[in-house]
Formats: C-alpha cells, structure tokens, sequence
C-alpha cells in the first residue's frame, strides 16, 4: 500500500491499453509522455540552482561530489561521474558515483542490494566523507533505504546533502539539505521508473555536472576548453576548439597543442597574447581557470 500511493507507482490513465496498441501507437503514447518530462525539470529549477551553487562552493575549495543511488539511479551517477574526466579534465576523485552492489550491479541488475540502509552509509564513510565534500542521493521512489543511508551518514560529518526524487514529500527529502522532487507522473509502462523518471535525473544530473563546471571556469563560450584529448577524435577537438577561439590554422593549432601537453587552455592564452606556456599556466590559475580573464589579466600586465 506504501508503493501505490507513490505517483511513480500508479498507473497511467493515457496508456491503460499499451498491449493492444499497433507499434506507432506504443511510440506515440511514450513520445507524450516524455514531452512532460522537460516541463517536470523547469520546475524545479530553482532547487538545481541551489545545488549546483553549493557543489560549487565545495569543489572549488577542494571537496568532492559524490553521486549515490541503486539500480538504474545508480547507473546514471556512474555515467555521470565517468564523463566528467574525458570533458572537463578533471580527476577521478573530483566526482564520483557510488552504487548499490558495487560496479558489478552496473551490468547486472543487484536489485536487493538497495534495501540495504546501513550498506549505503558503509559505502560512504569508506570514502573518508568530510563537511567539505557533496552527497546527492539518488532514487525515483524516494524512498530507496540505500542513498537514504548515504544522505544520513553525510549530515552526521557535515557533508552537504541532496536529494534527488520523483515524487512529493518524499522520504529521502527528509534528509538532505536541498531535495530536488521532479514529479513526472505515472509511467507508461507502471513502475518502470527506468522511462520518465530515469530521463528527468539524467537531465537534472546533465545540469548540475556541466554548470558547476562552467562555473569553475572549464568552459569558454560553448566550448569545452578542459577536455582531455586522449584519443583522436578529441585531440582533434582541441585542435578546432582552438581554431574556433582564435582563428588560427589548422597546422598551427596543432603546433602550439604540442608545446602544451595537448592542453586546450594554456594553448588559446599563448595564442592570444604571445605569452609562453608557464606565462599562460600561471594567469589561468590566478584567474581561477577561466581563459577569458587569463587573457585579459596578461594583455593589461603588457600595457
């Protein structure tokens, strides 16, 4: 009786007879529904600004982001957290997702690991959580005992908490300092939250990821100006980022990526004001990473 009365759990009035429906129909039906979704995020909103204004506060001061939730809430914290190196250039430590029966459950579903309270508080504490450090605790129902655990074990160390959920007054809201509740509706097929609800978070986490790392200066007008080129196709993302930036050729973006360590950041400042590398390193990081403020600080030193 506690599930039904959850609106992630009830049924939808719009696709009561899903298993009689043609294949354009099924599309249509889900296609509705997930126009609903983006409404549900700009709702909350403000709730995502409030989280992203402290994530940021912690991380520029050295502190960690840590996403926790079980089955498909865990899974979008892993693929979060593992996409914010290859983009940003940040380090593995910076954000990190935690999940419910380890990274095995990533492939293969642990469902009953997230009934587990106390694990999600272990799992936590074993990361040395201290106040300056972020928890968002992930879970659909909101009532999940596994990120629940995580959230209460933060707030005993003075960690921030959020809380991110699909329904009302839910249960996981009671712990975190921000609770984030993007109420989607019913499913499509009910109770498979892996639908709108999954769509929702992965968007929210979208939001909260990429803007705490606009605002630690890993941005320059829309382009990724941290990113790790690692392989080919990014390494010949830095060398366009550049060309974009300064609108040099391709064969000289190439040139001065090499003297950087195929670093896009220090490259554009060299670029743009004639300085050497350790010049450029040395004016970003006095201008707290971002590159526009990098520049400016070198060309009025020059004057």
């Amino acid at each position: 009786m506690e599930l039904s009365s959850l609106t992630t759990e009830k049924r939808n009035e719009n696709s009561m007879t899903l298993d009689q429906m043609s294949i354009m129909e099924a599309l249509h039906t889900i296609n509705n529904e997930d126009k609903k979704v983006a409404k549900a995020v700009e709702s909350v909103l403000p709730k995502v600004k409030t989280s992203i204004e402290k994530i940021y506060d912690s991380l520029a001061k050295g502190g960690r982001l840590f996403y926790v939730g079980a089955g498909t809430s865990g899974r979008l914290g892993v693929v979060d957290a593992s996409e914010c190196p290859p983009t940003f250039m940040t380090s593995s430590e910076m954000v990190q997702a935690i999940m419910a029966g380890g990274n095995g459950a990533f492939f293969n579903a642990a469902e009953g690991c997230e009934d587990d309270e106390s694990q999600g508080a272990k799992d936590i504490e074993a990361k040395q959580l201290t106040e300056d450090d972020v928890v968002l605790g992930i879970t659909a129902s909101g009532r999940t005992p596994y990120p629940i655990g995580a959230l209460k074990y933060a707030r005993k160390v003075g960690a921030y908490t959020v809380s991110l959920s699909c329904n009302e007054r839910s249960e996981i809201s009671q712990h975190a300092d921000c609770d984030i509740e993007v109420v989607v509706g019913p499913e499509v097929l009910t109770g498979s939250t892996r639908m709108k609800a999954a769509t929702a978070h992965k968007m929210i986490l979208n939001m909260i990821s990429t803007t705490t790392m606009i605002q630690l200066g890993k941005v320059h007008e829309n382009l990724m100006v941290d990113v790790h080129a690692s392989n080919y196709k990014l390494m010949e993302r830095a060398k366009k980022t550049i060309m974009e930036i300064t609108k040099v050729s391709y064969d000289e973006a190439e040139s001065v990526l090499k003297k950087t360590n195929h670093e896009v950041k220090p490259a554009v400042v060299m670029i743009e004001t004639g300085a050497d590398y350790q010049q450029s390193i040395e004016a970003i990081h006095r201008n707290k990473g971002y590159v526009r403020k990098a520049i400016s600080y070198i060309l009025k030193q020059k004057t």
